[in-house]
C-alpha cells in the first residue's frame, strides 16, 4: 500500500470499492487498521508468542512506531532486514530489501530458538580461519592463491585458526608450561584461559600451535562448523529463476519458514491474518505446526486451498515415535528409552545437530587423560627401539613422518608401527572431544524417512458473515452523548439501520426468496418482527398468482456462524406451535445435515443461503 494509490490493490470489485472507502485518508487510513488489528494480535497471542510484520523502506519506521505503541518498546525482538531481488533501477541507489519487525508479547517469556548458517572461511564468524593443517600434521598459513580460491586446498587438509590462550589480567594460579622444549607463559598483564590438568589436556589433544613466542590454541572449522544467523539475510533474493510469486508483496517461503522456526516448536498455533497466496499455512504445514490464515478475498483463499491440497512434505522423524527414538539412540550412543510411544508431534522432530567443541571442553574432559595413559604404554616402548634402531633421541613430536631412504629395515617397520598407534590415539582422543562437547540442535533440519512423503492434514475452509462497524462521526459521537444524558427518544433513533435483524427483513421485503424452479419468487405482502426463541421475524405472501394468503415464519441466523439441523428442528416445531405454512432458515451457512431437512410434518421448510454480496446494504453497516 502506497499512501491510497489504486494501482497497489487487487481489480476484485468488492475490494476495489472496499479500497476507496478504507483508504481515503492514505497512510493515515492505513495505520490506523493496522493498529487495530495488531491490538488484535497482541491479545491473541500466547505469553510466550512473537509477531512478525514485514512492511517495505517508505513505511517502516512508521509502522514500528505503531508497534512499540501496542507491543511497548521493551517487547522489541530484532528488525530483520531480507534481500528480496538481485536489482532494481533507480536514479540513485538500488533499494533490493524489504524490513521484517519482530516484537514479542512479553520479551522476557519470548520462546525463541537459534538457527544457523554453513560457516565457511572469511564469511562472517569465520574471518580468521587462514591456516591449514596438513595431512601429514604440518600446520601453517595459507598462500594467498589458496585464501582467494585460485589454487584448491590439498587433499585430507583441516582448515583451523590460531586461537589466543591468554586472557587479559594477571593471576596467581600461572605457571609456565614446558611444551616441545621451549617455556611459554603468560605477559605480567595477562593469565592463562585455563590451568593444570587443563592446560595438559589441551597438550595432550595435540591441540597447540607456537607463534614466535606465543602458544595458541589450536582451533579447527569443524569444531563448530555453523555460525548464528544474524539479522540480516542476503541469500533469500529471487530472480527470474526464482521462486513463483502470485502478488507482489507475497513473502518469500524461506524468509517465512525462518520467523515460523525461530519462534515456534513443532505442534504450536501460527496465525497469518493476511492469507495471499498461502505461504504461511503452506510452512506451517510442512514444518509440523497448526495454523489458522483468514483473508478478505475469495481469490487468496482459493488459491491456497489449492496449494495445501496439492502439496507433498517430507516425512520428518517424530522423537516420540519408534523410528524416532532409535534414530535418537544410534545419534547419542545411549539406549532407547523403553516407554510407550504416542507420536505426539508436540514432542518434536530428531533434528541434525552439529558439536561445539570449545577450549573450555577439552580442558574438562577427564577422557584425554585416561586415554593418553593406555595408548603411552604403547608408544613409549616402539619411541625407545626407534630410537635405538636409528641412532636418535627422538622426543614424540621430533618423529619425523617419513623416514630417510637409508633407514634400517627394522627401524621402518618400528616406524609405521608408532605412527598407526598415534594416529589411532589421536582419532581417539577427537571421537572422545566430539562426544563430550556441545551439541547445536539444527531446527531446520529434522531428520526425514525418504521411503515415505506428507500430505496435507485435513483443514476446513470457513466463511463468516461480515461484522458491522459503527461510524464515529462528530454528529454520531454527539447523539451518544445525549444518549447517555437521557436526551434521547425512541423517535430519534434509526434501529432498523443498526440492528441485524432488521436489515435482513428489509432485505427480504424488497428481494423475497429464489425458489429452485426458474423464475419464481416468493414476494412477501407483509414482514414484521416476531418475538420467538428461533423465529425472529413473521410474514404473509399469495401463493401463486391468485392463490391463498400464506403466513412464513423467518429463521434469521447469526451474522457469523453457522445454523446447525438442531437449530431447524426447534424453528420448525415452534413454527407448527404457532400454525405457520412455512419456516425460511436465513444464513450465511448451513451445516452439512440442514439441507436433507425440507419438511417437518404440514410444514415446508425452505432453506437460504446467503452471500456477501447479496446484500445492498447502506454504507456504515458493513465494511
Amino acid at each position: 500500500m502506497k499512501d491510497g494509490k489504486q494501482t497497489d490493490i487487487s481489480r476484485e470489485p468488492e475490494q476495489v470499492k472496499a479500497f476507496r472507502d478504507t483508504w481515503k485518508d492514505g497512510i493515515h487510513s492505513y495505520l490506523t487498521y493496522l493498529r487495530d488489528r495488531l491490538t488484535a494480535m497482541r491479545d491473541l497471542l500466547t505469553e510466550s508468542g512473537s509477531i512478525f510484520v514485514q512492511i517495505g523502506d517508505e513505511h517502516v519506521h512508521r509502522v514500528r512506531a505503531v508497534l512499540d505503541e501496542v507491543f511497548g518498546e521493551n517487547n522489541f525482538v530484532s528488525n530483520l532486514v531480507f534481500k528480496k531481488t538481485g536489482g532494481q533501477s533507480s536514479s540513485a541507489i538500488a533499494n533490493v530489501n524489504d524490513f521484517i519487525l519482530w516484537y514479542a508479547k512479553d520479551r522476557a517469556r519470548l520462546k525463541s530458538r537459534p538457527l544457523y548458517n554453513k560457516k565457511a572461511p572469511g564469511d562472517e564468524g569465520a574471518t580468521n580461519y587462514e591456516w591449514l593443517e596438513e595431512a601429514s600434521g604440518v600446520r601453517r598459513p595459507m598462500n594467498a592463491r589458496e585464501k582467494v580460491g585460485e589454487i584448491p586446498l590439498p587433499s585430507g587438509c583441516k582448515i583451523m585458526q590460531p586461537y589466543p590462550m591468554f586472557s587479559d589480567g594477571p593471576s596467581q594460579r600461572d605457571r609456565p608450561l614446558m611444551w616441545r622444549g621451549a617455556e611459554f607463559k603468560p605477559s605480567s598483564n595477562a593469565h592463562w584461559k585455563t590451568h593444570g590438568d587443563g592446560l595438559q589436556r589441551v597438550v595432550k589433544a595435540d591441540r597447540f600451535v607456537a607463534q614466535g613466542k606465543t602458544l595458541r590454541f589450536v582451533n579447527y572449522l569443524a569444531d563448530y562448523e555453523v555460525t548464528p544467523l544474524l539479522n540480516i539475510w542476503t541469500d533469500t533474493q529471487t530472480s527470474g529463476f526464482g521462486a513463483d510469486r502470485v502478488y507482489i508483496v507475497q513473502t518469500l517461503p524461506k524468509v517465512v519458514e525462518r520467523c515460523i522456526l525461530m519462534s515456534t516448536d513443532p505442534g504450536d498455533l501460527v496465525l497469518d491474518p493476511t492469507c495471499g497466496s498461502g505461504t504461511t499455512a503452506y510452512v506451517a504445514e510442512q514444518r509440523g505446526r497448526r495454523w489458522i490464515t483468514t483473508d478478505t478475498s475469495r481469490v487468496a483463499l482459493a488459491l491456497a486451498r489449492t496449494r495445501l491440497m496439492s502439496a507433498r512434505y517430507p516425512w520428518y522423524l517424530l522423537a516420540d515415535s519408534r523410528e524416532g527414538r532409535a534414530k535418537e539412540a544410534a545419534l547419542t550412543q545411549t539406549v532407547p528409552p523403553e516407554t510407550l510411544v504416542h507420536n505426539d508431534i508436540r514432542q518434536g522432530f530428531v533434528y541434525e545437530r552439529v558439536p561445539h567443541i570449545t577450549l573450555k571442553s577439552i580442558a574438562n574432559n577427564p577422557l584425554i587423560d585416561d586415554i593418553w595413559e593406555k595408548w603411552r604404554t604403547v608408544l613409549e616402548p616402539l619411541r625407545t627401539e626407534l630410537n635405538a634402531a636409528t641412532g636418535e633421541a627422538w622426543e614424540e613430536w621430533q618423529i619425523p613422518r617419513a623416514l630417510p631412504a637409508t633407514a634400517p629395515p627394522a627401524a621402518v617397520d618400528l616406524h609405521a608401527r608408532w605412527w598407526e598407534a598415534r594416529i589411532a590415539r589421536q582419532r581417539e582422543i577427537d571421537a572422545s572431544i566430539a562426544a563430550r562437547a556441545d551439541v547445536e540442535y539444527l531446527y531446520d533440519k529434522p531428520y526425514t524417512d525418504p521411503a515415505r512423503v506428507r500430505v496435507a492434514g485435513p483443514f476446513t475452509v470457513e466463511s463468516l458473515s461480515p461484522h458491522r462497524v459503527l461510524p464515529a462521526s462528530e454528529e454520531e459521537l454527539i447523539e451518544t452523548a445525549e444518549a447517555a444524558d437521557g436526551n434521547r427518544s425512541a423517535a430519534d433513533a434509526d434501529l432498523a439501520g443498526h440492528d441485524f435483524a432488521a436489515i435482513v427483513m428489509d432485505y427480504l421485503k424488497a428481494e423475497g426468496v429464489k425458489q429452485q424452479a426458474k423464475g419464481d419468487r416468493i414476494t412477501f405482502e407483509s414482514i414484521v418482527p416476531w418475538p420467538g426463541n428461533f423465529i425472529g421475524a413473521a410474514a404473509t405472501f399469495i401463493e401463486g398468482e391468485n392463490g391463498p394468503e400464506r403466513r412464513a415464519a423467518i429463521l434469521i441466523g447469526p451474522e457469523y456462524g453457522t445454523v446447525g439441523r438442531q437449530d431447524l428442528v426447534a424453528a420448525a416445531r415452534e413454527a407448527v406451535d404457532n400454525r405457520f405454512d412455512v419456516l425460511i432458515a436465513c444464513a450465511f451457512n448451513f451445516d452439512a445435515h440442514s439441507s436433507e431437512l425440507d419438511k417437518l410434518g404440514s410444514l415446508t421448510i425452505l432453506t437460504l443461503l446467503w452471500q456477501k454480496s447479496d446484500f445492498s446494504i447502506p454504507k456504515g453497516q458493513f465494511p
